[in-house]
């Protein structure tokens, strides 16, 4: 589990602390606050370690190839043109520092580098006995089930300026389907998402996703966008990428969604929150905060969960506030305005005059 995250004039954040619910985070600001760089920076980290814990139980012999391989999945993740202009702009040079606390206390992944680095990062500690063996899932907000044929062969034989984790999470929609014990919970978690999409998802031996429905099978480029990210998430369970204990970072799940399936977005979200995957979904969307909070009260009121407000100040520094309820974060710009064209709206029905310009 991922307990807490310290960014230290890492993009657009001077110190931001951020400690995580166990089982959803919801990141809230407006465009250009930070949502994604925050999404970013924990998912590059926890790939990270997972990666060595798959190939070594651990950390390797020495230190710089992980060194290496933090510098490349930033750089990767994030598309800087050198790793120092992920370093928060001010006079002179500067440094970061970015450390993740995993599981116990004394789990930690710490780490810096500077304004002049290129692709040098410095180590300072690495987690002793790292327990994060599942591979984190990025969901970016470009649906990916489209270009997921052939893309991995291209990202790793040409330069292309897609941030890395299209690549990641394509190598996870085309693997296989898992089996045996873990078909029981996958199907219970499957069951609304392909309720709503009206069919499931299949992959030929050509690498193309379908839609298989009653009518017969739907090219998945032929497929509303929305049900899309649906079978994104469908996929991903069965699969088992998104089972039992891992982890998922959602970058703005609502975009391109009418609000009915939003509802089944919220629904899902919360349901594998509750079954051991540590959620984290950056959003400006009022409708979406307003569904998982009512869900979270009528049916999942044992979830452990924290919400982070991002405000921009002076020359552009963000300051996080958290707690566990929206009310303790502050106000967000994006959500006032909704709110006040409700308000408008109502107002306008009902005949009444605004005795001011709005």
């Amino acid at each position: 589990m991922l307990k807490a995250l310290h960014l230290k004039n890492f993009t657009v954040f001077p110190d931001a602390k951020l400690t995580f619910g166990t089982n959803l985070n919801v990141i809230i600001g407006e465009n250009g606050s930070g949502k994604s760089h925050l999404l970013k920076a924990a998912y590059s980290a926890l790939a990270v370690v997972a990666a060595q814990v798959r190939r070594n139980g651990g950390p390797p012999a020495g230190e710089p190839q992980i060194e290496r391989e933090i510098a490349n999945k930033l750089q990767g993740v994030l598309r800087p043109d050198g790793l120092g202009r992920l370093v928060r702009r001010q006079r002179g040079r500067n440094k970061c520092s970015v450390v993740c606390t995993l599981g116990a206390p004394a789990q930690l992944l710490r780490f810096k580098f500077s304004t002049a680095a290129k692709t040098q990062v410095t180590l300072e500690r690495f987690p002793a006995r790292p327990d994060e063996k599942k591979t984190p899932v990025f969901i970016p907000t470009r649906e990916l089930l489209t270009i997921s044929p052939g893309f991995v062969s291209l990202y790793e034989t040409t330069h292309l300026s897609f941030e890395e984790t299209w690549r990641d999470t394509c190598i996870l929609l085309g693997a296989p389907l898992a089996k045996g014990p873990r078909t029981g919970p996958i199907k219970e978690l499957l069951a609304p998402l392909e309720d709503a999409m009206g069919g499931t998802v299949e992959l030929d031996d050509a690498g193309r996703f379908y839609l298989k429905q009653a009518s017969g099978r739907m090219e998945m480029h032929l497929v509303a966008e929305g049900l899309r990210k649906l079978a994104t998430i469908a996929r991903l369970i069965a699969t088992g990428s998104l089972l039992d204990k891992g982890y998922l970072f959602w970058d703005e799940p609502e975009s391109n969604l009418n609000p009915k399936i939003i509802r089944t977005v919220a629904r899902t979200i919360l349901r594998l929150a509750e079954s051991g995957i540590q959620v984290f979904i950056a959003t400006h969307s009022l409708f979406l905060m307003r569904e998982l909070h009512i869900l979270q009260q009528r049916e999942f009121r044992s979830l452990n969960s924290r919400c982070f407000g991002l405000h921009v100040g002076q020359g552009g520094a963000v300051e996080v506030r958290q707690g566990t309820t929206m009310d303790e974060i502050g106000d967000i710009t994006a959500l006032d305005e909704d709110l006040q064209q409700s308000e408008r709206y109502i107002d306008t029905e009902m005949g009444v005059v605004p005795t001011t310009d709005e």
